[in-house]
């Protein structure tokens, strides 16, 4: 027998390891008359400190001594030391929906298209068990545990560190990137902020896609959006738990493929940005709470998802989840309380109505800027640019331009301008100038758009511009 000190200090968090589906479990049963049964496991999944979920795919001898006896005897395995552990469960029920139910779900997929059983794994429940007793498998020599290329702890610290002191929400969507990628080594990433009028979420913030962009014609992704339920981003963001996939999935429900546009007429999305074949992927909510909810808990709103992928299989373990949970959970707090544009040093960096100005006549080519009203999409030179809200207001601003000569335009005037659509109950109006800034930025041409203060802004026009009004 193993010795019960040893045992009593086995926790589910120091063993999570085992948990990641590399090699599967083995789960061992009783009849009520007494007659055991022993099978194998798809998935573990861990819950928290005190419980695991496993899959229910097939309703089996297994299944049926579980809901006959309710307990079971679970072992597992770690890939990287070859150390074995037994846990003694305890079953409480079975979840047919909600957020660990889809956790579940686009993990079980992405093994099943690993195993190559896509249409066999088909995810029917995941059952939830108390782990009341864990003990280390006497016998054998567990290797030496891996060495972790880096200290997520520490990668965690410094990177709220760095967050400290932002001057707005583009600041803060800045070195967000910069943490991701000099402090916990992601190469992809992704920040997409909701948009309240459409209920779909809009990338705002892009690390790693400017190459895949030059060689598959993707581009960085700036302004890219998402339905919720749609992918792994989607399903992070209505079920509001992270989603992470550790192989690469054919499940069209959690794939990201490339749009191609369904629709007649000119091609109004910006395509996916991602990798052709990720074998990781991680989408994580950020939420910003609010008010209690009667129990003493504080409500979530959604306030964006941060989305990172790789290449590399099991590149995101449940120690990355934590971290960049921990990452989102500070962004949260942080969009919640900083200003969306940075606070005015002196009085005359207030916000107010520009003066009069007069735009110097721009040289070269025309281009064509075409706006459809239908849904406020505006092209360059027949080139998708942007659309909704970000369009309208783009919109006005190129027609104040060439009919008055106007430069500089401030955050009060779009507010009160009847014809940008913005909701009355969630404006975020700061969000979409920081998405039309980045995305006309990201396209390089002949305009541009640079903050001048608090709450305002300057128009660059480096070309005459013709304006088409379309229905």
């Amino acid at each position: 027998m193993s010795d019960p000190q040893a045992r009593n200090m086995l926790t589910l968090d120091a063993i999570r390891t085992c948990l990641e589906g590399v090699i599967p479990a083995t789960i061992a049963t009783v009849a009520p008359d007494g007659t055991p049964n022993v099978s194998q496991l798809s998935q573990v999944h861990y819950v928290d400190p005190g419980h695991i979920a496993l899959s229910y795919q097939f309703f089996n001898k297994t299944r049926s001594n579980i809901l006959d006896c309710r307990d079971a005897l679970l072992e597992v395995i770690d890939p990287s030391t070859g150390a074995q552990y037994r846990l003694r469960l305890d079953y409480l029920r079975t979840e047919t929906d909600g957020p660990l139910f889809e956790s579940m779900k686009a993990k079980l997929s992405g093994i099943a298209s690993h195993v190559g059983m896509a249409e066999v794994f088909r995810l029917r429940g995941a059952d939830l068990f108390r782990v009341t007793e864990i003990e280390a498998v006497p016998g054998g020599r567990p290797l030496p545990a891996r060495m972790r290329p880096r200290s997520l702890l520490s990668a965690v610290r410094r990177a709220c560190e760095g967050l400290r002191g932002c001057a707005d929400l583009s600041d803060l969507l800045d070195r967000a990137i910069v943490a991701l990628r000099d402090l916990f080594g992601v190469e992809h990433a992704l920040i997409l902020l909701p948009d309240a009028a459409s209920g779909r979420l809009f990338t705002v913030a892009a690390l790693g896609y400017e190459a895949s962009g030059e060689a598959g014609g993707r581009g960085s992704g700036i302004g890219w959006e998402v339905a919720p339920g749609d992918g792994v981003i989607g399903v992070a963001a209505r079920e509001r738990v992270p989603i992470r996939i550790t192989h690469m999935t054919t499940d069209v429900a959690y794939s990201m493929a490339m749009r191609q546009g369904t629709t007649a007429g000119p091609l109004r999305e910006i395509p996916f940005p991602g990798l052709e074949r990720p074998h990781s992927q991680l989408a994580v909510p950020i939420l910003a709470h609010e008010a209690g909810d009667g129990c003493g808990k504080l409500a979530g709103v959604l306030a964006g998802v941060l989305f990172v992928e790789s290449a590399q299989e099991m590149r995101f373990t449940y120690d990355d989840e934590d971290a960049l949970a921990t990452l989102a959970a500070q962004l949260g707090a942080l969009m919640r309380s900083l200003p969306m544009v940075p606070v005015p040093t002196t009085e005359a960096e207030a916000e107010d109505t520009p003066a009069e100005t007069t735009a110097p006549p721009a040289g070269g080519q025309p281009i064509t800027v075409r706006h459809y009203a239908t849904d406020d999409s505006v092209f360059l030179d027949h080139d998708y640019l942007i659309k909704g809200v970000a369009g309208a207001i783009l919109w006005k601003l190129v027609r104040d331009h060439t009919t008055l000569g106007r430069t500089d335009f401030t955050n009060r005037e779009l507010r009160l301008a009847p014809d940008i659509p913005l909701p009355d109950f969630a404006e975020n109006l700061e969000a979409r100038l920081i998405l039309l800034q980045r995305r006309l930025d990201d396209r390089r041409g002949p305009l541009r758009i640079e903050k001048t203060g608090r709450g305002r802004f300057r128009l660059l026009v480096q070309t005459p511009l013709r304006l088409e009004e379309m229905q």
